[in-house]
């Protein structure tokens, strides 16, 4: 039987505050399997985001188990957390971080610079991956929103990342430019054999996933294969 991706168990994340503790993560248990599509649903408050940080060793859990292809991700340790993240974690964030001095090549490239390798023609394959082969050499405020985000999920997979997290990766784009970002992202997530994870309000984005789960008050309420 084959090791889960990702497997969490009784995991909790618990902030002090004047008024009392807040649970925002109060006994979560979850696995994932490489390959999956996952979609975390929930409104504001729910947990996703922060179920979100934990599984990417941004932010350490109170109380619980998690573990990453069978071994157990580091808490507590900075430099440990961001080798665990430079070497296994992809992020797309809602808004696109594009550096706007650097060409859209220019800023895949820094990301592989920062991975340990600099390599142009891989650079330009993940570009064409995303039909952006065209927009090389212009800078991110020359081209649409839908096009700055493909840039975004481009420079996420230039370290080769096992796992791909997004929060809230089409917020700030409509409708249509979402379903073209999203189909985009899951042709490259299929095509490098990545695990996705994905926080989202939108509920239209279910249909790119191959699982949903919703939380609400820190808790899984229903987790269910999308088919």
């Amino acid at each position: 039987m084959s090791v889960p991706l990702v497997s969490i168990i009784g995991l909790e994340r618990h902030y002090p505050m004047a008024s009392g503790t807040v649970r925002a993560l109060d006994g979560v248990n979850l696995e994932i399997s490489e390959g999956e599509r996952v979609i975390l649903l929930g409104p504001s408050g729910s947990g996703k985001t922060t179920l979100l940080n934990c599984i990417s060793a941004l932010d350490s859990p109170t109380a619980g188990t998690y573990t990453f292809d069978g071994s157990p991700v580091p808490r507590h340790d900075a430099e440990e957390m961001t080798s665990f993240r430079r070497e296994n974690i992809g992020y797309v964030f809602q808004f696109f971080n594009l550096l706007q001095d650097l060409t859209v090549l220019e800023n895949i490239m820094l990301i592989q610079e920062l991975s340990g390798g600099r390599d142009e023609a891989r650079a330009r394959q993940l570009l064409e991956l995303v039909g952006l082969s065209g927009e090389v050499d212009r800078f991110p405020a020359e081209i649409s929103g839908g096009q700055q985000q493909r840039v975004a999920i481009a420079r996420s997979l230039a370290k080769s990342p096992r796992l791909l997290l997004g929060d809230e990766l089409t917020g700030n784009l409509d409708s249509k430019t979402s379903a073209m970002v999203m189909e985009v992202l899951i042709k490259a997530c299929e095509t490098k054999g990545i695990t996705c994870i994905f926080v989202t309000h939108d509920e239209s984005l279910v249909e790119y996933a191959t699982r949903a789960i919703r939380l609400d008050s820190g808790r899984v309420m229903s987790d269910s294969t999308i088919e």
